[in-house]
């Protein structure tokens, strides 16, 4: 598999992915979205590929979530693919395990990317938000929705509400991820949980998922997804939404209208 944001490499039974954008942080435009669903599939009709993990390029982010520059320079033209943003967020038919090994910051999109993965591992200098509502958008590609059912409604809605970022020491304590350890031990204790899910038998993981996909799919998640997506493109009609793009990439504090 080739392509222009990520890189993939398969290692026995594991396929590593890279979001490959160092310079915006591993932002996700347009393109990488199709791409990465692209992968997806392509990991899902392998055969020999029985586990993946997904991390990002460098050493400071896992993902600053949806690239706002290239969303205002150029507005939206493709779309999110159907499976949803990282062409994960919105895929309920994938039967093999997704471990997310976060190295860096995990801002909006990119935390929701890692809350579709099925473990997630943090390095210790990571850090999780949901920011969207402080750039008029808010968290609509399943942060709302899984953070809410990961780590109860309570704790979700402060960190939804307000954007605030949390650690990665609070992420442990909240539930919002498995483990933290050394960022130099990161990717290997990644591989290492790997070839433990390779160790154990492979269809009766893909049986485990298939339940659990369907728990999501009996519980509303598919089309609570869909309303988000209406309820996104109602709130991008709004001055706010256009003022907290342009305010970001201008690097200046919005100045919100209500409107």
């Amino acid at each position: 598999m080739s392509y222009e944001y990520i890189k993939t490499e398969k290692k026995g039974h594991i396929l590593v992915v890279t979001m490959n954008r160092p310079d915006v942080y591993n932002a996700v435009n347009e393109d990488m979205h199709h791409e990465m669903s692209d992968c997806w599939d392509a990991f899902a009709a392998d055969q020999d590929l029985w586990v993946a993990v997904l991390t990002g390029a460098g050493d400071k982010a896992f993902s600053a979530g949806n690239d706002l520059k290239a969303t205002q320079q150029g507005g939206i033209k493709k779309g999110l693919p159907q499976t949803g943003f990282a062409g994960l967020s919105s895929r309920f038919d994938l039967e093999k395990p997704l471990i997310a090994a976060v190295n860096g910051f995990a801002m909006g999109g990119g935390f929701e990317t890692a809350l579709s993965c099925d473990i997630i591992l943090a390095s210790e200098n990571a850090k999780f938000a949901l920011p969207e509502v402080k750039v008029g958008f808010f968290a609509s590609a399943s942060g709302v929705q899984r953070l809410s059912r990961y780590i109860g409604r309570l704790a979700a809605q402060e960190l939804m509400l307000t954007g605030r970022t949390i650690d990665a020491a609070e992420a442990l304590s909240l539930g919002c991820v498995n483990e933290v350890l050394p960022a130099g031990d990161l990717m290997d204790r990644a591989m290492a949980k790997a070839e433990e899910l390779c160790s154990v038998s492979p269809s009766s993981v893909k049986a485990t998922k298939r339940i659990l996909n369907s728990m999501a799919v009996a519980d509303g998640l598919p089309e609570s997804l869909a309303y988000s997506r209406e309820v996104q493109a109602d709130l991008a009609k709004t001055e706010d939404f256009k003022e907290g793009v342009n305010a970001f990439v201008e690097k200046r504090k919005p100045n919100w209208v209500n409107k």
